[in-house]
């Protein structure tokens, strides 16, 4: 992988960016993920939380507070582009060369075409 950062870097192109994105969604997925999954599908089963608590009613306004609309949108955008850089190379390192760009357009162009209908419907919660 450093190879492919240190090669696209001396080339000029915007790798390092595609590997930002891809590291921050890695970071974010890693550690918000599993308390993501914990509080909103695994505590009222275990009995850790009232059901009220996740109810659809209270969950609806707080997915209304813009604060909890940028944390959904990180989240969001962020693993979309960690899994269009993994995508990306895992394709890249299973032999496919020939379709370098067509990969990286048909990948990035997912997450973009993800993140911008992730923030349409989080703009239309209200």
């Amino acid at each position: 992988m450093q190879h492919h950062v240190e090669e696209s870097a001396k080339g000029g192109h915007n790798e390092l960016f595609w590997y930002g994105l891809f590291a921050a969604g890695g970071v974010l997925t890693a550690f918000v993920v599993p308390i993501h999954v914990l509080i909103n599908n695994l505590a009222a089963p275990l009995g850790l939380v009232p059901v009220e608590t996740i109810g659809y009613e209270r969950m609806a306004r707080l997915v209304a507070h813009p604060l909890v609309k940028v944390y959904l949108f990180a989240l969001i955008a962020l693993g979309l582009f960690h899994w269009a850089h993994r995508f990306r190379y895992v394709l890249i390192d299973l032999g496919v060369m020939g379709a370098r760009e067509l990969i990286a357009v048909l990948a990035y162009g997912s997450a973009i075409a993800g993140t911008v209908i992730g923030a349409i419907l989080l703009l239309r919660v209200t």
